[in-house]
């Protein structure tokens, strides 16, 4: 790791918990509706709106990236069927998008960037829609690299390599930083970055996989293993 001069981070799972920032911006859009177009929850139980999200998937696969989209469409077929056509889609979005971007960001992150900052180029990589000027940490990336910028979705080389186009270092000098053993690590190693696995949890690692270069259980940890490696 002495050649690093780029990290890309992903967000999700590895900067923050997100299941629980899903299922909170989940119950703030369906009171939202339940208080200002009633009959959508009269219509439509939050378990059938996840099942109604899947079917949206599913007939939406050419646009699978466009997470924004997706939940248009939901809240779009909700309305429909409610009497209310699209008059609720905007403010229900807005509703989701600022709860989902309200995340609470694990504490060794911010110290983490700030230092790894001052030493190489921070990319952020993601599938997901997270707003880093929302969430109040854009200024610690040089740049954002999402799925649906670049067309490609992490395992595929494709936004891995804009990443590292991303951060001006070849892919060698390049290191993901992320908790997904597939995603993350897999989808990195096969494009030629060093790997970091953030394994919050204990897991064991896929002994189908390749190992990443290194495992640490936070992001302060990496911190330490690069300054050594700089030294």
């Amino acid at each position: 790791m002495h050649d690093i001069s780029a990290i890309t981070f992903d967000l999700d799972d590895t900067l923050w918990a997100i299941q629980p920032v899903i299922a909170r911006a989940e119950r703030r859009m369906y009171s939202w509706l339940a208080e200002h177009y009633p009959r959508t929850t009269s219509c439509v139980t939050p378990d059938e709106m996840l099942q109604l999200r899947r079917e949206v998937v599913a007939e939406h696969t050419d646009r699978a990236l466009d997470l924004g989209h997706l939940r248009r469409a939901v809240l779009q077929r909700i309305g429909d069927a409610a009497g209310y056509g699209s008059s609720l889609v905007d403010g229900a979005f807005a509703v989701f998008d600022d709860a989902r971007n309200d995340v609470d960001i694990f504490p060794d992150v911010l110290p983490a960037l700030k230092s790894l900052r001052q030493h190489y180029a921070i990319i952020a990589v993601t599938n997901g829609n997270a707003n880093l000027d929302k969430i109040g940490i854009r200024g610690f990336f040089d740049d954002v690299v999402s799925a649906l910028g670049t067309g490609s979705a992490k395992p595929a080389r494709g936004i891995f390599d804009e990443a590292v186009r991303a951060g001006g270092a070849d892919a060698r000098q390049t290191l993901h930083v992320g908790d997904h053993p597939e995603q993350d690590v897999n989808g990195a190693h096969q494009a030629g970055l060093k790997t970091v696995w953030v394994n919050r949890h204990g897991q064991e690692w896929p002994r189908e996989l390749p190992a990443a270069d290194a495992e640490v259980e936070h992001i302060g940890q990496l911190v330490r293993i690069l300054d050594e490696h700089r030294q």
